[in-house]
């Protein structure tokens, strides 16, 4: 049986994915060879594909998938035909129909998760894990800013800082995402296409700024964030929406209070097995519990990948995308 898979002979714009037919051979030792049921779109994928991450050509496309073990490959003990799985990569090829897959890289996903939910959260929520908890170490009662609020991201990062008993600004683009923040539990909402950022942030806080700013728009949101930030604050910059950040003086960092600014990626965080077992731990924990809802506002077919990464890019998403094979 041929499956489908996507690659990229060139890195460019979302015209450069390919698709090809492949026959998968058996799984190798440690090895499992796991079905696609759902894809998740992360805004990571663009960026393997455009070229601001460079890859190894030809190169297959996409980090995180949910679906279920089909065959077991020699070595492999801790998991069995028909378990449901799931991965956030870093390995690429997840924009495939099946592959196979390195079964140390797998998690089991609990009864409670369904795979669609699995495979629009993994990513999103680990990144979210790392940033609240292991790289900011956000305190209860705090406050924080955090960009692009209505995003897949940023709309799990205003649930968890919420759980965290934090304070949670966020800014937003339109009445539509605005309410997506409000009902993830955002406290205030900066339109930032109507006003300016920093100096809403600042009468929201008495005029000192926010202890953490959470970025994952880059260059378009980087003044803003340096000027919202508190004597001492903590910038996570953690994406390039907009363009990655470039040119940063020290200087202005000491100038703004001696920030701490810090671009921290979830593979850094996810190192070792144990730190990886403990994180998603802890995701699946709040899904399952309802902390975390995940709002998957949009569903393409696999194949129309290309028009789910134009639309990302153009910020005419909301919440999590999935691509279904």
């Amino acid at each position: 049986m041929s499956e489908t898979a996507a690659f990229l002979e060139a890195q460019g714009g979302p015209e450069v994915i390919q698709w090809r037919e492949i026959e998968l051979p058996p799984p190798g030792p440690g090895e499992v060879r796991m079905r696609n049921t759902a894809v998740g779109l992360n805004y990571i994928d663009t960026y393997h594909r455009g070229g601001l991450y460079p890859v190894s050509l030809p190169s297959g496309l996409g980090v995180e998938a949910a679906g279920a073990v089909e065959a077991v490959g020699e070595g492999v003990r801790h998991l069995r035909v028909g378990d449901r799985v799931c991965t956030f990569g870093p390995a690429l090829g997840a924009y495939a129909t099946a592959r196979n897959f390195p079964a140390a890289g797998l998690f089991r996903i609990p009864g409670r998760v369904s795979d669609e939910i699995a495979a629009a959260a993994l990513l999103k929520a680990c990144t979210v894990e790392a940033l609240v908890e292991r790289c900011a170490k956000v305190a209860p009662g705090s406050t924080v800013l955090v960009h692009a609020a209505a995003g897949g991201v940023g709309l799990l990062l205003v649930q968890w800082l919420k759980h965290i008993g934090a304070r949670v600004i966020g800014t937003v683009s339109t009445d539509d995402k605005a309410d997506a923040a409000r009902a993830a539990g955002a406290d205030q909402i900066i339109r930032y296409d109507r006003e300016q950022v920093a100096p809403r942030v600042r009468e929201l806080t008495g005029g000192a700024g926010v202890p953490v700013v959470f970025d994952g728009v880059g260059k378009d949101t980087w003044q803003a964030s340096l000027d919202s930030c508190a004597v001492r604050g903590l910038i996570a910059s953690f994406g390039n929406a907009s363009g990655p950040v470039t040119g940063v003086d020290l200087g202005t960092l000491s100038q703004k209070g001696s920030l701490f600014v810090t671009r921290p990626g979830v593979f850094h965080y996810y190192r070792e097995p144990a730190e990886r077992a403990a994180g998603a731990a802890r995701v699946f924990e709040l899904l399952g519990s309802g902390v975390l809802a995940v709002t998957i506002g949009q569903r393409y077919p696999l194949r129309e990948a290309a028009q789910a990464h134009r639309d990302l890019e153009a910020r005419r998403t909301t919440g999590s995308t999935i691509l279904l094979p």
